[in-house]
């Protein structure tokens, strides 16, 4: 895991949003997710810089559109975002579940 997914996963490990677990590194189909509510159906995957190039917005992209197709709802935070205000991350989290 980077830092990032790190600080994430210390936050929302152990049920620690009103009883809604996550996995992390979660096998879904071909890919593997950084982390999985299936209470909820969401994924959250914290992007680093290679997910802003032409090629990591395709396959982000592509991604998103089979957990679509498998109705699951992603998030995607940057790193910035979670090491900035993961509060603020927290808080779309738990508007999502």
């Amino acid at each position: 895991m980077t830092d990032a997914e790190r600080l994430l996963w210390w936050k929302i490990r152990g049920k620690q949003l009103e009883g809604h677990p996550f996995y992390r590194q979660k096998i879904i189909g071909e890919y593997i997710v950084d982390f999985y509510c299936p209470k909820s159906r969401l994924v959250i995957e914290v992007d680093g810089g290679q997910h802003y190039s032409p090629e990591g917005k395709e396959r982000d992209g592509m991604r998103d559109h089979y957990m679509a197709r498998a109705g699951i709802a992603v998030l995607r935070f940057s790193d910035r975002e979670v090491f900035n205000n993961v509060e603020a991350v927290l808080e779309q989290i738990w508007r999502q579940l």
